[in-house]
């Protein structure tokens, strides 16, 4: 039954459990993952108990792991209380799904309500038959690793701050406790090598009784306890090195130290996918506040953006990869101006921002666009493309700051009298992959049918999403995780938040050519006191941003406002269709004049194809190509390492032969040396000895029979070894001559006390022979084998493992026996 490794693998799962802490507002969940373990190994223990085959114990496992669930979430609907019947099972099915939208819904850490409980208790229950059955009734208790890091990754996947050193440092013992555990059963079950000290005279014989007044004792324990310091050194190390090696973490050892300002050279900036908190932030039980601010803005505050998505790759939008150096710090200087505004009205405001101190990871600052001044302390950098603020190292929780920004006040007719594109705008900010279904393009141009400028295509969209499309604003709907579920809200559901109404518009604008991304941040949030703005978790918002030359990155707003939509949304002034008076529009009727010029044809949905990338005329970057967005570069890297790790066994073998030959070279020699051998074994003088040609050749063509799966008998002697692959491959004349000259070699290098007969030179020339027969003897499987992949390389790895492990445990046995030879002294 094996009572004692299921206890202890058990205990090391439960141990490894405690990864999962971050993620749950409070600890009861350990309990319910407790008590699943323990249904397992019970069922573990059942199965091994009466003998049944290894592949019945996962099932039992899992039928215990089920009694359990059942007995805790759904025994009103169970046989006696525990039993599963039809009606629980469909219970806890339904539970699981509540359970599972619970989990998407809320943000880390999350309530602990019966749904998210049940996968709790079932996930860690599945982890627990898979390490009972690797390491238990399987004996390899080392896989059983993999299921127990699973664990870990999921709260590393799901917070930026992933697992605590200490969370950490208690699951890998508990894993080293395991193999402990197994290395020491097996070892009481077979018997090992120890050392036997006698003390008063020499060893006894084997099998004979010590003398009187001796004792004999078997030392083992020496290395168990070199076992256990190797193992708490090794998780040490694994937890304290990442902490203290600049880069690996940024605060230093425990969190301790500086933020980076002295590191120099270029660092790609990571940070969590922006969409994937943004329902759970806007529905937020709590509601909780983000950050208050005070604007001198006399219109009004604008939206706070924390990120600007360029990408989209089919699936979702993300932004391109940015690259971080230290010219991009703000340092108090002035940003970069924004793209594009260059004729539109602008005025300056200022705002004063104050974060919550308990918003934990929020490392891209919420500023109005755009910026082009920010105070704050620490090390914040600017992405010179989007005005994004972000930090390497610090976060914006607790931290007061002070954004001076440009508002542009365009209006309808400044919008559409835009003209024409940059090059580079056009390609990054058109690009669409090219697998978006064709009722999606054509939804687009019969949206914005009649539309003479971008302006008015913009327009039309807004007013489909918001009035005229049939959408309706819900929360409940799931997040979007591929384009099929952007064709389904456009064409059939119509039913979302805010991320699928930016998402869709930016895309449909995308395919009609005009320059587009979504961005994400929040609305102006609710006004408390003159000048005073408050803004809540539930303000989070996504929203399109589309470009206009001489006016830039504009705000639409195609998400409904109000209390049937995003509350706090706020539609532009310049988005709303033109009415008389005034500067007149172009959202009713085209006029001749609105589409003159030599770029304003660009902007007709005809155009539409050359300014994306569904044609060869798109000029696109190769990041953004039509191939989803996804760079050929990685998989050619993952190709290269793939060969290189393929040619290491062929390089291995290639480099040991020419090793073994290039000892034979002549060595340079100083005039009037005598170039004659003397002696056995060694030359004078620089000249090759005969003997190691011998066993070089001989060594050679040993590798060379292994290589192509011939058998080879280390008892036989150089005569009969030749003699024996002689008779097996039919050997010509030739061959047979070479192979029976190098046996003869190595029987003089082994046995005489003279040189061997045969030259180096003719001897390499034999095993060439020798070689090109055992590859003809064999088929191309084999001969391919024996280039590619050959076994003599792949022994001579392992024997080199072998080696380094041995003198490793030699060393452990020298310092652990350090403390009694000073003693002694």
């Amino acid at each position: 039954m094996r009572i004692r490794m299921t206890v202890v693998a058990a205990v090391a799962t439960l141990a490894c459990s405690i990864g999962l802490y971050p993620l749950f507002a409070s600890g009861r969940w350990f309990w319910t993952g407790a008590a699943a373990v323990l249904a397992a190994a019970c069922g573990g223990l059942v199965s091994r108990r009466l003998r049944l085959p290894a592949v019945l114990d996962p099932l039992f496992g899992l039928a215990a792991l089920l009694l359990y669930l059942t007995a805790a979430y759904a025994a009103g609907e169970a046989w006696l209380g525990f039993v599963p019947s039809p009606g629980s099972l469909e219970h806890l099915a339904d539970l699981a799904g509540d359970g599972w939208n619970a989990a998407n819904r809320y943000a880390a850490p999350v309530p602990l309500v019966s749904g998210i409980g049940l996968l709790v208790a079932a996930g860690i229950g599945v982890v627990a038959v898979l390490v009972d059955l690797l390491a238990v009734r399987l004996r390899r208790a080392a896989p059983a690793g993999l299921p127990l890091l699973a664990m870990y990754s999921v709260p590393a996947a799901v917070r930026q701050d992933g697992v605590g050193w200490l969370a950490f440092g208690v699951g890998a013992l508990g894993f080293l406790g395991l193999l402990m555990a197994d290395a020491r059963e097996q070892v009481g079950g077979w018997g090992r090598a120890v050392t036997v000290h006698r003390h008063g005279g020499e060893l006894p014989l084997a099998g004979a009784e010590p003398p009187s007044g001796q004792r004999v004792r078997a030392d083992g324990g020496r290395r168990a306890a070199s076992g256990r310091r190797i193992a708490v050194g090794s998780v040490a190390i694994a937890v304290l090195l990442p902490m203290a090696i600049p880069g690996i973490h940024p605060r230093g050892v425990f969190g301790m130290g500086g933020g980076g300002r002295g590191q120099g050279g270029t660092q790609t900036v990571t940070t969590p996918d922006p969409l994937v908190s943004l329902k759970r932030e806007l529905t937020r039980l709590d509601d909780s506040v983000v950050l208050t601010y005070r604007t001198d803005d006399p219109d009004g505050p604008d939206y706070l953006r924390l990120y600007a998505l360029d990408r989209f790759d089919g699936d979702r939008w993300t932004y391109s990869r940015l690259s971080s150096s230290a010219a991009d710090r703000l340092s108090g200087r002035t940003l970069p101006p924004p793209p594009g505004l260059s004729i539109a009205p602008v005025h300056e405001v200022t705002t004063q921002v104050k974060v919550s101190a308990e918003v934990r990871d929020m490392t891209f600052l919420p500023v109005p666009y755009a910026p082009t001044r920010v105070s704050i302390k620490g090390d914040w950098r600017v992405h010179r493309q989007s005005l994004m603020i972000y930090s390497l190292s610090d976060a914006a929780g607790g931290r007061a700051y002070t954004v001076k920004s440009l508002r542009a006040d365009p209006d309808a007719a400044d919008l559409s009298a835009a003209v024409g594109y940059p090059a580079d705008v056009v390609s990054h900010y058109t690009a669409v992959p090219k697998n978006i279904p064709q009722q999606v393009r054509t939804l687009a141009q019969n949206v914005t049918a009649g539309a003479a400028t971008a302006r008015a295509q913009a327009v039309k969209l807004q007013r489909w999403f918001t009035l005229t499309g049939g959408f309706t604003y819900d929360l409940s709907t799931p997040a979007p995780q591929h384009g099929n579920d952007l064709v389904d809200f456009l064409l059939r559901s119509k039913r979302g938040y805010c991320e699928q109404f930016a998402a869709s518009m930016a895309l449909m604008a995308r395919i009609l050519g005009i320059p587009s991304r979504v961005a994400m941040g929040y609305t102006s949030g609710t006004e408390t006191q003159p000048g005073t703005w408050v803004v809540r978790s539930r303000d989070a918002h996504a929203w399109p941003e589309l470009y206009f030359e001489g006016s830039g990155w504009v705000r639409f707003e195609p998400t409904p406002a109000g209390p049937a939509g995003q509350g706090t949304a706020v539609t532009p002034a310049y988005s709303q269709p033109a009415g008389g008076g005034g500067r007149q529009g172009d959202d009713a009727l085209p006029s001749p004049s609105a589409t003159s010029g030599p770029d304003r044809s660009s902007a007709s949905p005809s155009a539409a194809p050359h300014r994306n990338d569904t044609g060869a005329q798109g000029g696109l970057t190769r990041q953004d190509s039509g191939d989803g967005g996804m760079s050929a570069a990685p998989w050619i890297a993952g190709g290269v390492l793939v060969l290189l790790l393929l040619a290491v066994p062929m390089a291995l073998r290639a480099l040991t032969r020419r090793r073994r030959w290039a000892a034979l070279s002549p060595r340079p020699r100083g005039d009037g040396e005598d170039p004659r051998p003397e002696g056995r074994g060694g030359a004078s003088g620089g000249v090759p000895d005969g003997g190691d040609a011998a066993h070089a050749a001989w060594w050679e063509m040993r590798a060379d029979a292994l290589d192509h799966g011939l058998e080879w008998r280390p008892s036989d002697s150089p005569r009969a070894a030749a003699r024996r692959l002689g008779e097996l491959l039919e050997l010509d004349e030739v061959p047979a001559e070479a192979l029976g000259r190098i046996a003869r070699a190595e029987e003089l290098a082994r046995y005489a006390r003279t040189r061997a007969a045969e030259p180096p030179e003719r001897l390499r020339a034999d095993v060439r022979t020798v070689r090109a027969a055992f590859a003809a003897s064999v088929g191309r499987r084999a001969r391919w084998r024996a280039r590619v992949f050959p076994p003599s390389a792949m022994a001579q790895a392992r024997a080199a493992v072998r080696g380094t492990g041995n003198r490793v445990a030699d060393l452990a046995d020298r310092l652990n026996e350090l403390p009694n030879r000073m003693r002694r002294r």
